[in-house]
């Protein structure tokens, strides 16, 4: 019975990334693991590390990916996609080929009685300069003009240029900053309070509510698992599958 919300997020699918080239064939192990238990599944981000939506092309080394999420939602499965800092450009390809929402905003709703707020979380802190610049429509269109045979490379080489934070944790002051924001947006009504972006996985519990961070999916394969109302942090282990063992819930 399909009754389980998964959370995932910052596989950064597309660059090469030392020690870490099979976790897209992971995550597709992974995908077709919960598809008996999964009613929805939120990417909470990042999942790809440079995605721009030519009207004719799509990267091949996305195809098993793409498939394999197809093959999900064809199950039943509700899946969400919260755009992330790294795959803000994503039209209505994966909409209206691959049977994902898209919220370029995150999501805010209702799931197994708990009020959810979902973000990848590069806007709490960082350059809302840069991301108006980013997510400029029109940019975005003229950058489509170059052949995706230099497109892609180019795009690569910009995104590599913050890649130095791909295996690195986040300072504990940005960590704090983060738990401070999420306390914020809980005190508003909400019950938890889901993002990703710093690449540590947490799960706290607040007097206003609970601040869970997916993680990552490039080394670590940590995910959120809501089931029941509670959520709890979960490790994927190639070869062994789905954990059934807790990371331990803070309280503050």
């Amino acid at each position: 019975m399909k009754s389980i919300a998964y959370f995932i997020s910052d596989a950064h699918l597309g660059i090469d990334i030392p020690d870490c080239g099979e976790r897209g064939g992971i995550l597709q192990d992974f995908l077709r693991e919960i598809a008996l238990r999964a009613e929805y599944l939120f990417i909470v981000g990042d999942l790809f590390d440079f995605w721009i939506e030519y009207r004719h092309a799509i990267r091949p080394d996305y195809f098993p990916t793409l498939y394999a999420l197809r093959a999900l939602a064809e199950t039943g499965t509700k899946i969400h996609y919260c755009l992330g800092n790294h795959d803000f450009a994503i039209g209505s390809f994966i909409e209206e080929n691959i049977g994902v929402k898209v919220h370029p905003d995150g999501f805010r709703g209702e799931i197994q009685g708990k009020k959810l707020v979902v973000t990848h979380g590069d806007e709490l802190r960082g350059s809302q300069f840069l991301s108006r610049i980013l997510h400029n429509h029109f940019l975005q269109n003229v950058y489509k003009i170059l052949h995706p045979n230099i497109g892609v490379p180019l795009g690569e080489f910009i995104s590599g240029l913050s890649r130095a934070h791909l295996k690195i944790h986040a300072s504990d002051e940005i960590l704090e900053d983060y738990r401070q924001a999420a306390k914020a947006i809980l005190s508003t009504g909400y019950d938890i309070f889901v993002t990703g972006h710093t690449h540590v996985p947490e799960v706290i519990q607040y007097d206003e509510g609970i601040y869970a961070n997916t993680g990552n999916w490039i080394s670590r394969y940590s995910y959120l698992e809501l089931s029941n109302g509670e959520i709890n942090l979960r490790q994927y282990t190639p070869k062994e599958g789905i954990s059934h063992e807790d990371t331990k819930t803070r309280r503050k």
